[in-house]
């Protein structure tokens, strides 16, 4: 009974004792827990109050900033009449055409009407990742925003205004020399060199863009392109003037080749096969009969093609009388070179770097004579390690 009665007693005794060791270790904690991180604490509150100052600091900055790009903006989109040349805008070239036609000579007078005019687009990488054209290839065409740099005026935008003498109007073919208002045409000599054409997308390929159906010369730059949406961009019940709808004056009778022209595009083409933008010979002639297929030659040209004794080939020059003789279109070629053989005005095509001379009767007759390599090669013809 004794050891009975005393087993609670011990059993007290050692829970009591528990308790007690429990308590002071307890205490030993509350002690480090409360004394030991204070200089911590101290150092927190002290970031803590950097933090909040330097958001604070953030903040007051992306408000200034804000409000500078706010009066830029401002700036920019109120120009002042009086002083537009001192408006300017960051813009530069995105990309670059690589196109089927070499020089301004020949070039189709609008868009869509020579189906096999193709280009590429090469964009620069540093602008314009490839991920920027994921799912243009959905479209069928687009839309390219591009400079007429070959414009025989263009130091006339760095004088002033008043002694710019940019015409008010220009001829049109279709009016058979009769002048119109600038505005009312696609005359490529504008007060601002900006030309606008639609194209059909070919292919998507890393930063290359295939196109087809283009009024592009050879190493256009290009500003923008954006797709075609037909249900915003075709305008039911548009109208145009009386003169544009007539039946176009500028389409020939007849294309037709002389009996050795395909051997000597065969000879040619072994040399421009790797670098052309076509898949065959025969593709290419289809592409020279579609470019001849509309009278590509200058308003002055047509009118007096028997006067021009020397000859000119590819050249760029314009001559004062003829420098508004445009048409309306984009690309706007004139100035195609000539030369006189047995009596018969000859006139040179350049396609991919190969010079194509035809001749065009009084009745609107084409015969393409012979092709060779041209002296005009444009680079991106001669050297595709950039492409």
């Amino acid at each position: 009974m004794a050891a009975s009665d005393g087993k609670p007693e011990w059993l007290s005794l050692s829970v009591a004792l528990a308790f007690a060791t429990i308590s002071a270790s307890a205490a030993v904690s509350v002690y480090f827990w409360r004394g030991k991180p204070r200089g911590e604490n101290e150092r927190v509150k002290e970031l803590e109050i950097s933090l909040k100052s330097s958001l604070e600091n953030c903040a007051a900055e992306r408000q200034g900033r804000i409000r500078a790009q706010q009066a830029l903006r401002k700036a920019l989109a109120q120009p002042k009449l009086e002083n537009l040349e001192a408006t300017s805008y960051p813009m530069v070239p995105i990309a670059i055409i690589r196109s089927c036609f070499s020089t301004r000579n020949g070039t189709p007078r609008q868009p869509l009407l020579v189906p096999l005019a193709r280009a590429q687009l090469l964009f620069d990488p540093a602008r314009v990742p490839p991920a920027s054209l994921e799912g243009l290839e959905e479209y069928s065409h687009c839309w390219i925003i591009y400079v007429f740099h070959l414009n025989t005026n263009l130091e006339k935008l760095w004088k002033h205004p008043s002694n710019s003498k940019f015409k008010a109007k220009v001829r049109v073919p279709k009016l058979k020399g009769e002048k119109m208002g600038l505005f009312a045409t696609r005359s490529p000599h504008r007060p601002c060199p900006i030309g606008l054409t639609v194209a059909k997308i070919e292919e998507v390929q890393g930063r290359m863009v295939l196109v087809s159906g283009v009024d592009l010369v050879d190493g256009t730059p290009v500003l923008d392109i954006k797709p075609y949406l037909p249900y915003s961009d075709s305008i039911n019940g548009a109208t145009v003037p009386t003169w544009v709808k007539e039946d176009n004056p500028l389409a020939v009778v007849s294309v037709n080749f002389s009996e050795g022209f395909s051997t000597d595009l065969a000879d040619c083409w072994t040399k421009l096969e790797k670098k052309s933008l076509y898949a065959s010979p025969e593709e290419f002639q289809n592409l020279i009969k579609q470019v001849l297929s509309w009278d590509i030659r200058s308003l002055s040209q047509q009118s007096r093609p028997h006067n021009r004794l020397a000859q000119i080939e590819n050249s760029d020059r314009v001559d004062d009388d003829t420098e508004d003789l445009v048409d309306l279109n984009e690309s706007a070629p004139r100035g195609e070179g000539i030369s006189l053989s047995s009596g018969d005005v000859i006139y040179h095509l350049i396609l991919e770097g190969l010079n194509v001379s035809y001749r065009i009767d009084f009745d609107g007759n084409v015969l393409v004579e012979r092709v060779i390599l041209s002296t005009h090669i444009p680079d991106s013809c001669t050297n595709t390690a950039s492409i």
